[in-house]
Protein backbone atom coordinates (compact mmCIF):
# COMPACT_ATOMS: atom_id res chain seq x y z
CA UNK A 1 0.00 0.00 0.00
CA UNK A 2 0.98 3.65 -0.75
CA UNK A 3 -0.13 6.07 1.24
CA UNK A 4 -0.44 9.95 -0.39
CA UNK A 5 -0.89 12.58 1.97
CA UNK A 6 -2.60 15.82 0.31
CA UNK A 7 -5.29 15.86 -2.11
CA UNK A 8 -4.03 18.43 -4.43
CA UNK A 9 -3.37 17.99 -8.24
CA UNK A 10 -0.06 16.44 -7.03
CA UNK A 11 -1.00 14.56 -4.53
CA UNK A 12 -4.15 13.40 -7.37
CA UNK A 13 -1.64 12.81 -10.25
CA UNK A 14 0.95 11.01 -8.19
CA UNK A 15 -1.63 8.36 -6.86
CA UNK A 16 -3.34 7.81 -10.51
CA UNK A 17 0.77 7.38 -11.69
CA UNK A 18 1.09 4.72 -9.16
CA UNK A 19 -2.94 3.18 -9.75
CA UNK A 20 -1.75 2.68 -13.41
CA UNK A 21 1.16 0.72 -12.29
CA UNK A 22 -0.40 -1.77 -10.27
CA UNK A 23 0.03 -0.15 -6.63
CA UNK A 24 -2.70 0.22 -4.31
CA UNK A 25 -3.33 3.61 -3.36
CA UNK A 26 -5.35 5.29 -0.73
CA UNK A 27 -5.04 9.09 -0.80
CA UNK A 28 -5.71 11.45 2.83
CA UNK A 29 -6.92 15.08 2.81
CA UNK A 30 -7.97 17.26 5.62
CA UNK A 31 -10.16 18.79 3.50
CA UNK A 32 -14.04 17.65 3.15
CA UNK A 33 -13.11 17.34 -0.67
CA UNK A 34 -9.53 17.55 -2.98
CA UNK A 35 -7.94 20.60 -4.25
CA UNK A 36 -9.12 23.52 -1.99
CA UNK A 37 -5.49 25.00 -1.40
CA UNK A 38 -2.82 25.80 -3.72
CA UNK A 39 -4.37 23.40 -6.22
CA UNK A 40 -7.21 26.07 -7.36
CA UNK A 41 -5.85 29.40 -5.64
CA UNK A 42 -3.57 30.51 -8.72
CA UNK A 43 -4.11 31.87 -11.98
CA UNK A 44 -4.91 28.83 -13.94
CA UNK A 45 -2.11 29.34 -16.42
CA UNK A 46 -0.48 26.24 -18.65
CA UNK A 47 2.67 27.62 -18.50
CA UNK A 48 5.15 27.19 -21.54
CA UNK A 49 8.92 26.40 -19.36
CA UNK A 50 10.20 30.25 -19.69
CA UNK A 51 11.61 31.19 -16.76
CA UNK A 52 13.75 28.67 -15.13
CA UNK A 53 16.96 27.51 -14.38
CA UNK A 54 17.55 25.12 -17.82
CA UNK A 55 18.90 22.89 -15.25
CA UNK A 56 16.46 22.49 -12.65
CA UNK A 57 13.51 19.89 -12.18
CA UNK A 58 11.04 22.79 -12.73
CA UNK A 59 12.24 23.59 -15.74
CA UNK A 60 12.04 20.05 -17.40
CA UNK A 61 8.94 19.21 -15.11
CA UNK A 62 6.97 22.00 -16.93
CA UNK A 63 7.92 21.12 -20.52
CA UNK A 64 7.10 17.41 -20.32
CA UNK A 65 4.04 18.12 -18.07
CA UNK A 66 2.72 21.18 -20.57
CA UNK A 67 2.45 18.10 -22.92
CA UNK A 68 0.82 15.56 -20.49
CA UNK A 69 -1.58 18.45 -19.40
CA UNK A 70 -3.00 19.35 -22.40
CA UNK A 71 -3.58 15.40 -23.88
CA UNK A 72 -5.16 14.75 -20.22
CA UNK A 73 -7.64 17.71 -20.74
CA UNK A 74 -8.48 16.73 -24.20
CA UNK A 75 -8.92 12.97 -22.99
CA UNK A 76 -10.93 13.98 -19.84
CA UNK A 77 -13.05 16.97 -20.93
CA UNK A 78 -11.21 19.24 -18.57
CA UNK A 79 -12.14 22.93 -20.06
CA UNK A 80 -8.79 24.25 -20.94
CA UNK A 81 -7.14 26.83 -24.00
CA UNK A 82 -4.02 26.70 -25.64
CA UNK A 83 -3.88 30.47 -26.26
CA UNK A 84 -0.49 31.79 -26.27
CA UNK A 85 0.37 34.56 -24.00
CA UNK A 86 2.28 38.14 -24.76
CA UNK A 87 5.30 38.89 -22.29
CA UNK A 88 5.22 42.85 -22.50
CA UNK A 89 8.04 44.88 -21.95
CA UNK A 90 5.63 48.33 -21.54
CA UNK A 91 8.53 50.80 -21.55
CA UNK A 92 12.01 50.63 -23.36
CA UNK A 93 14.18 50.13 -20.43
CA UNK A 94 12.50 46.88 -19.69
CA UNK A 95 13.61 45.71 -23.31
CA UNK A 96 16.67 44.41 -21.55
CA UNK A 97 14.56 41.94 -19.51
CA UNK A 98 12.69 40.68 -22.76
CA UNK A 99 16.03 39.47 -23.81
CA UNK A 100 16.75 37.53 -20.87
CA UNK A 101 13.85 35.87 -20.83
CA UNK A 102 14.23 34.78 -24.09
CA UNK A 103 17.49 33.40 -23.77
CA UNK A 104 16.09 31.63 -20.78
CA UNK A 105 13.49 30.03 -23.16
CA UNK A 106 16.24 28.78 -25.71
CA UNK A 107 18.25 27.08 -23.49
CA UNK A 108 14.94 25.17 -22.23
CA UNK A 109 14.00 24.51 -25.34
CA UNK A 110 10.71 26.20 -25.40
CA UNK A 111 9.48 28.33 -27.99
CA UNK A 112 9.21 32.30 -27.75
CA UNK A 113 8.70 34.66 -30.31
CA UNK A 114 10.01 38.32 -30.55
CA UNK A 115 6.94 40.52 -32.07
CA UNK A 116 6.47 44.39 -33.02
CA UNK A 117 3.90 46.84 -32.28
CA UNK A 118 1.47 45.40 -34.92
CA UNK A 119 1.28 42.05 -33.63
CA UNK A 120 0.65 43.12 -30.27
CA UNK A 121 -2.04 45.67 -31.41
CA UNK A 122 -3.69 42.79 -33.06
CA UNK A 123 -4.16 40.59 -30.60
CA UNK A 124 -4.44 43.05 -27.64
CA UNK A 125 -5.57 46.38 -28.83
CA UNK A 126 -5.67 48.16 -25.46
CA UNK A 127 -2.04 46.81 -24.27
CA UNK A 128 0.73 49.50 -24.25
CA UNK A 129 4.43 47.60 -25.57
CA UNK A 130 7.78 49.30 -26.47
CA UNK A 131 8.42 45.57 -27.12
CA UNK A 132 7.04 42.21 -26.31
CA UNK A 133 7.10 38.52 -27.05
CA UNK A 134 4.61 35.79 -28.05
CA UNK A 135 4.63 32.59 -26.17
CA UNK A 136 2.12 30.07 -28.68
CA UNK A 137 2.71 26.98 -26.29
CA UNK A 138 0.90 28.74 -23.00
CA UNK A 139 -2.46 27.93 -22.13
CA UNK A 140 -5.34 28.36 -19.64
CA UNK A 141 -7.10 25.56 -17.39
CA UNK A 142 -9.84 25.37 -15.33
CA UNK A 143 -7.87 24.07 -11.81
CA UNK A 144 -11.19 22.87 -10.11
CA UNK A 145 -12.57 20.88 -13.30
CA UNK A 146 -8.73 18.92 -13.11
CA UNK A 147 -8.67 18.23 -9.92
CA UNK A 148 -11.86 16.40 -10.11
CA UNK A 149 -10.92 14.93 -13.14
CA UNK A 150 -7.77 13.39 -11.60
CA UNK A 151 -10.10 12.41 -8.80
CA UNK A 152 -12.07 10.45 -10.90
CA UNK A 153 -9.69 9.29 -12.77
CA UNK A 154 -8.00 7.69 -10.26
CA UNK A 155 -11.45 6.18 -8.79
CA UNK A 156 -11.52 4.17 -11.93
CA UNK A 157 -8.61 2.73 -11.14
CA UNK A 158 -9.93 1.69 -7.89
CA UNK A 159 -7.53 4.79 -5.92
CA UNK A 160 -8.98 5.20 -2.53
CA UNK A 161 -9.75 8.40 -1.62
CA UNK A 162 -10.28 9.50 2.44
CA UNK A 163 -11.96 13.09 2.95
CA UNK A 164 -11.81 14.95 6.02
CA UNK A 165 -8.59 12.49 7.27
CA UNK A 166 -5.72 14.50 8.84
CA UNK A 167 -2.71 13.05 9.70
CA UNK A 168 -1.61 12.94 13.31
CA UNK A 169 1.05 10.97 14.08
CA UNK A 170 3.50 7.81 11.86
CA UNK A 171 5.18 4.70 13.20
CA UNK A 172 7.56 2.76 12.42
CA UNK A 173 7.23 -0.37 11.33
CA UNK A 174 9.01 -3.43 12.23
CA UNK A 175 10.12 -4.58 8.69
CA UNK A 176 9.99 -1.02 7.10
CA UNK A 177 7.52 0.97 6.09
CA UNK A 178 5.38 3.45 8.70
CA UNK A 179 1.65 3.35 10.18
CA UNK A 180 -0.56 6.59 9.44
CA UNK A 181 -2.45 7.24 12.03
CA UNK A 182 -5.41 9.37 11.46
CA UNK A 183 -8.67 10.26 14.06
CA UNK A 184 -10.45 7.27 12.24
CA UNK A 185 -7.85 4.54 11.31
CA UNK A 186 -4.78 3.25 10.95
CA UNK A 187 -3.27 2.32 7.55
CA UNK A 188 -0.25 0.10 7.07
CA UNK A 189 1.98 1.56 4.09
CA UNK A 190 5.44 0.41 2.64
CA UNK A 191 5.62 4.32 1.45
CA UNK A 192 4.17 6.97 1.82
CA UNK A 193 4.34 10.05 -0.69
CA UNK A 194 4.57 13.58 1.30
CA UNK A 195 2.33 15.91 -1.42
CA UNK A 196 1.22 17.82 1.65
CA UNK A 197 2.06 21.35 0.25
CA UNK A 198 1.90 23.86 2.37
CA UNK A 199 2.26 21.58 5.56
CA UNK A 200 4.80 19.37 3.23
CA UNK A 201 7.61 20.18 6.40
CA UNK A 202 4.73 19.41 8.90
CA UNK A 203 4.50 15.86 7.80
CA UNK A 204 8.08 14.83 7.08
CA UNK A 205 8.90 16.45 11.07
CA UNK A 206 5.94 13.79 12.13
CA UNK A 207 7.34 10.92 9.88
CA UNK A 208 10.79 11.26 11.40
CA UNK A 209 11.97 13.04 8.15
CA UNK A 210 14.60 15.40 6.89
CA UNK A 211 13.98 19.04 8.08
CA UNK A 212 12.97 21.76 5.66
CA UNK A 213 11.05 24.76 5.90
CA UNK A 214 7.82 25.86 3.64
CA UNK A 215 7.78 29.35 3.78
CA UNK A 216 3.92 30.74 3.31
CA UNK A 217 4.05 33.35 0.35
CA UNK A 218 0.41 34.82 -0.56
CA UNK A 219 -0.34 35.95 -3.77
CA UNK A 220 -3.78 38.27 -4.24
CA UNK A 221 -5.52 39.06 -7.17
CA UNK A 222 -8.10 41.77 -8.51
CA UNK A 223 -10.50 41.47 -11.13
CA UNK A 224 -11.39 43.65 -14.16
CA UNK A 225 -15.38 44.42 -13.50
CA UNK A 226 -17.60 43.03 -16.51
CA UNK A 227 -17.75 46.36 -18.43
CA UNK A 228 -13.86 46.44 -19.02
CA UNK A 229 -13.05 42.62 -19.63
CA UNK A 230 -13.33 43.58 -23.19
CA UNK A 231 -9.69 45.48 -22.66
CA UNK A 232 -8.03 41.89 -22.62
CA UNK A 233 -8.63 39.00 -24.94
CA UNK A 234 -5.79 36.28 -23.51
CA UNK A 235 -3.13 35.83 -21.29
CA UNK A 236 -0.91 39.21 -20.60
CA UNK A 237 2.37 39.21 -18.18
CA UNK A 238 5.05 42.24 -17.79
CA UNK A 239 8.66 41.40 -17.56
CA UNK A 240 9.55 38.70 -14.85
CA UNK A 241 9.58 40.52 -11.12
CA UNK A 242 12.30 42.12 -10.35
CA UNK A 243 12.63 40.62 -6.75
CA UNK A 244 12.58 36.99 -8.58
CA UNK A 245 10.00 35.46 -6.28
CA UNK A 246 6.93 35.73 -8.77
CA UNK A 247 6.17 36.90 -12.77
CA UNK A 248 4.95 39.79 -12.01
CA UNK A 249 1.35 41.02 -11.82
CA UNK A 250 -0.53 39.81 -14.92
CA UNK A 251 -3.73 39.20 -16.70
CA UNK A 252 -5.64 35.93 -17.10
CA UNK A 253 -8.46 35.75 -19.36
CA UNK A 254 -10.26 32.83 -18.15
CA UNK A 255 -12.75 30.52 -20.65
CA UNK A 256 -15.44 32.24 -18.42
CA UNK A 257 -14.95 35.47 -19.33
CA UNK A 258 -13.57 36.78 -15.79
CA UNK A 259 -10.16 38.83 -15.77
CA UNK A 260 -8.22 38.37 -13.23
CA UNK A 261 -5.81 40.60 -11.89
CA UNK A 262 -2.59 39.29 -9.96
CA UNK A 263 -1.08 38.17 -8.24
CA UNK A 264 1.11 39.83 -6.10
CA UNK A 265 4.00 38.57 -3.44
CA UNK A 266 4.16 38.75 0.41
CA UNK A 267 5.58 36.38 2.50
CA UNK A 268 3.55 35.84 5.91
CA UNK A 269 3.91 33.42 8.68
CA UNK A 270 0.67 31.87 8.27
CA UNK A 271 -0.43 28.80 5.99
CA UNK A 272 -3.81 29.77 6.31
CA UNK A 273 -4.61 33.39 6.37
CA UNK A 274 -6.19 34.00 2.93
CA UNK A 275 -7.75 37.41 3.92
CA UNK A 276 -6.01 38.91 6.73
CA UNK A 277 -4.58 42.42 6.17
CA UNK A 278 -5.42 42.33 2.47
CA UNK A 279 -4.44 44.85 0.10
CA UNK A 280 -6.59 47.59 -1.08
CA UNK A 281 -8.21 48.14 -4.53
CA UNK A 282 -5.89 50.62 -5.61
CA UNK A 283 -2.82 48.50 -5.31
CA UNK A 284 -3.52 47.63 -8.12
CA UNK A 285 -4.32 49.80 -9.97
CA UNK A 286 -0.67 51.06 -11.24
CA UNK A 287 0.21 47.68 -12.36
CA UNK A 288 -2.81 47.07 -14.06
CA UNK A 289 -2.48 50.39 -15.66
CA UNK A 290 1.82 49.46 -16.86
CA UNK A 291 -0.23 46.61 -19.05
CA UNK A 292 -3.63 48.43 -20.02
CA UNK A 293 -3.38 52.47 -19.75
CA UNK A 294 -7.24 52.79 -19.92
CA UNK A 295 -8.22 51.14 -16.81
CA UNK A 296 -9.78 53.05 -14.22
CA UNK A 297 -9.98 52.58 -10.20
CA UNK A 298 -14.01 51.47 -11.20
CA UNK A 299 -12.99 49.43 -13.35
CA UNK A 300 -11.45 47.23 -10.86
CA UNK A 301 -12.68 44.84 -7.88
CA UNK A 302 -11.35 42.69 -5.64
CA UNK A 303 -10.56 39.07 -5.91
CA UNK A 304 -10.01 36.11 -4.66
CA UNK A 305 -6.11 34.98 -2.99
CA UNK A 306 -3.71 31.96 -2.59
CA UNK A 307 -0.85 31.15 -0.76
CA UNK A 308 2.09 29.43 -2.34
CA UNK A 309 4.25 26.63 -0.57
CA UNK A 310 7.91 28.24 -1.58
CA UNK A 311 11.31 26.29 -0.34
CA UNK A 312 13.03 29.53 -0.10
CA UNK A 313 12.73 32.45 2.09
CA UNK A 314 12.28 35.99 0.96
CA UNK A 315 16.28 36.65 1.12
CA UNK A 316 16.91 33.74 -1.38
CA UNK A 317 15.92 33.83 -5.36
CA UNK A 318 15.25 30.31 -6.65
CA UNK A 319 14.70 26.84 -5.23
CA UNK A 320 13.70 23.78 -7.09
CA UNK A 321 10.75 21.40 -6.46
CA UNK A 322 12.25 18.76 -3.85
CA UNK A 323 10.75 15.45 -5.49
CA UNK A 324 13.00 12.82 -3.89
CA UNK A 325 13.01 10.31 -1.26
CA UNK A 326 13.84 11.60 1.86
CA UNK A 327 17.49 10.82 3.45
CA UNK A 328 16.37 9.85 6.99
CA UNK A 329 13.31 8.09 6.52
CA UNK A 330 13.40 5.68 3.38
CA UNK A 331 9.62 5.34 3.36
CA UNK A 332 9.02 8.58 2.72
CA UNK A 333 9.20 10.23 -0.75
CA UNK A 334 8.62 13.86 -0.98
CA UNK A 335 7.01 15.89 -3.71
CA UNK A 336 7.21 19.40 -1.67
CA UNK A 337 7.80 22.76 -2.37
CA UNK A 338 5.23 22.69 -5.63
CA UNK A 339 4.92 26.25 -6.24
CA UNK A 340 4.25 27.52 -10.06
CA UNK A 341 4.74 25.62 -12.43
CA UNK A 342 3.37 23.13 -10.31
CA UNK A 343 -0.48 22.74 -12.01
CA UNK A 344 1.11 22.50 -15.29
CA UNK A 345 4.05 19.71 -14.04
CA UNK A 346 1.64 17.80 -12.24
CA UNK A 347 1.32 14.73 -14.54
CA UNK A 348 5.12 14.48 -14.85
CA UNK A 349 5.18 15.30 -11.32
CA UNK A 350 3.44 12.55 -10.71
CA UNK A 351 5.30 9.95 -13.16
CA UNK A 352 8.65 11.26 -11.39
CA UNK A 353 7.29 10.21 -7.91
CA UNK A 354 6.02 6.85 -9.33
CA UNK A 355 9.57 6.46 -10.85
CA UNK A 356 10.70 6.79 -7.31
CA UNK A 357 8.59 4.73 -5.14
CA UNK A 358 9.29 1.96 -8.17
Amino acid sequence: MVVVVGGGVVGLASALALARRGRRVCVLERHARPGLETSTHNSGVIHAGLYYPSDSLKARLCLEGRERLFAFCRGAGVPHVQCGKLIVAASEDEVGALDRVLRSASANGARLVPVDRAFVAAREPHVTAAAALWSPDTGWVDADALVRALAAELGKRDGVWLAGTPVTAFESLPGGGLTVVTPRERIEADTVVNAAGLFADEVARLAGGEAFTIHPCRGEYAELAPRARHLVTGLVYPVPHASGHGLGVHLTRTLGGAVWIGPTIRYQSSKSDYEGDRLPLEAFLAPTRALLPAVEIEDLRLGGSGIRAKLHPPTERFADFMIRRDGRNPALVHAAGIESPGLTACLAIGELVAQIVG
